[in-house]
């Protein structure tokens, strides 16, 4: 599995400094996860809503939101780099904030190959090379064994299953659409031409699908309006309804190939 280039997978802003930056905040959860990951999460002043992973996270405040980000609480904290997701956050906030001068660091990652080389760039402006090399090492090797473990089994229909209102699956554009891929399951909604379409049963029943994942991380038994429109589906012909916790699978984190390991485990069953 060869990395792309990099210059294609990462924007990086970062010059005028050479010593290590001090005063860190972060704009996505999953990159406050990769500093923590780098042992530097002593270093961050601020993170975004839902940087939930792991629990020191939780208590730090926060200066991003769905709505954007705080520029005033921000600018009080004068971080010297800040770590963005170009794709997650708001253009605007981002070309605002290097318009003030800060220095940026931009993750954008296409495949999940890419994240190993994220953590080696910010293990360089983080001075944690050695420790970025033995983590982005580990990674890839664990996602080239999946690979390789899944790729002789036989191909499983899958319907990756969302949101129940409206019922919301992945085209194939979507990220959770390349882990599927990973696991050598096909996805039926792959033909799509939006990444995350409105699905109805009726949709669902002409692609027949062996196994439904449902991306949730609520039990079960509490999910019943999340599960509730699939009975009748059940009750058509044996799929398999399987559950897995989105947050591994969803960010851009070294906890991703935890995520994918499950997930094809979950499938293949």
């Amino acid at each position: 599995m060869k990395p792309r280039i990099l210059a294609a997978l990462l924007w990086v802003i970062y010059a005028g400094a050479t010593a290590a930056p001090e005063r860190l905040v972060s704009l996505a959860p999953h990159t406050t996860e990769l500093v923590y990951s780098l042992e530097a999460g002593h270093k961050l002043l601020a993170v975004s809503d839902y940087s939930d992973y792991p629990e020191p996270a939780k208590s730090l405040p926060r200066v991003a939101s769905s709505q954007g980000v705080d520029f005033e609480a921000l600018m009080r904290l004068q971080p010297d780099l800040i770590l963005a997701w170009q794709g997650g956050n708001k253009p605007q906030d981002l070309q605002r904030l290097q318009s003030l001068g800060f220095k940026l660091f931009l993750s954008h990652p296409d495949h999940p190959a890419d994240i190993a080389e994220e953590v080696l760039e910010l293990g360089r402006l983080l001075d944690k090379q050695e420790l970025a090399a033995r983590l982005a090492n580990d990674y890839l090797g664990r996602l080239s064994q999946l690979e390789q473990k899944y790729q002789g089994k036989d191909p499983v229909r899958v319907l990756y299953y969302m949101w129940p209102s409206p019922m919301m699956s992945i085209g194939p554009g979507a990220w959770a659409s390349k882990l599927l891929n990973l696991c050598h399951a096909e996805n039926v909604f792959s033909d799509s031409p939006s990444d995350y379409p409105e699905v109805t049963l009726e949709g669902v029943v002409q692609r027949r699908p062996q196994v439904i994942v449902g991306a949730i991380k609520q039990p079960l038994t509490s999910l019943q309006d999340f599960w509730q429109p699939w009975l009748s589906l059940l009750e058509l012909y044996p799929s398999s309804v399987r559950q897995v916790n989105p947050d591994p699978l969803h960010r851009f984190s070294l906890r991703q190939v935890d995520g994918i390991e499950s997930l094809c485990r979950q499938i293949h069953l």
